[in-house]
């Protein structure tokens, strides 16, 4: 199927726009909302995880090798939600504790969270935008709403994540402990 919506030889950016976004909506609608990150990649603006798809320029060309860097990156995208499902239930603060607890929990489930973005995205172009949306996915997972969530990362990160600039540890601390005190009132003590 993917195959044959592929552009020509010498198509344009327009046309491969076109194609990916045919692509996405392809895929959504057959697999689920979770599929629209298949074309995230390393590098690109939306500073994404998947290495198999570089850009359209790049990664659009014949039918076949189209198609096949569709399936590869639509499962190394699948992967990397399900290794974060698995980070968010180890992360999640568990039931009960009290404040000074939850934030503890919180400001070093945020800076495991970070970490591992970093990593996985190699702070290339853009990757500050997967680590926000990453950071409201696990708020979310945690029970919180959505709107809540973001807005709760908004204020955390604040602008202090750069493009093609790895933070440092006491960035990212910094960004754990606003987070953890902005969601309890507390602030958060012990070792990381």
């Amino acid at each position: 199927m993917i195959a044959s919506m592929v552009p020509p030889d010498g198509a344009g950016w327009e046309e491969k726009r076109c194609f990916t976004t045919e692509v996405t909506a392809l895929l959504a609608a057959r697999y689920g909302r979770w599929a629209c990150g298949w074309d995230w990649a390393v590098g690109e603006g939306g500073g994404g995880v998947v290495t198999h798809w570089c850009c359209r320029s790049h990664s659009v060309g014949g039918p076949a090798a189209t198609a096949a860097r569709v399936v590869a990156s639509l499962l190394e995208w699948r992967d990397w939600l399900e290794e974060l499902a698995e980070r968010f239930e180890q992360l999640a603060p568990p039931d009960g504790m009290d404040a000074e607890d939850r934030s503890r929990h919180l400001e070093r489930a945020v800076t495991r969270i970070v970490a591992v973005v970093v990593d996985r995205t190699g702070a290339e172009c853009g990757w500050y935008g997967l680590c926000h949306t990453v950071l409201t996915w696990f708020l979310s997972s945690t029970g919180m709403g959505a709107e809540e969530a973001k807005a709760a990362v908004d204020t955390a990160i604040g602008g202090r994540f750069k493009s093609w600039t790895a933070p440092s540890r006491t960035l990212i601390d910094a960004v754990g402990e606003d987070l953890a005190v902005d969601l309890t009132g507390v602030q958060p003590s012990g070792e990381h």
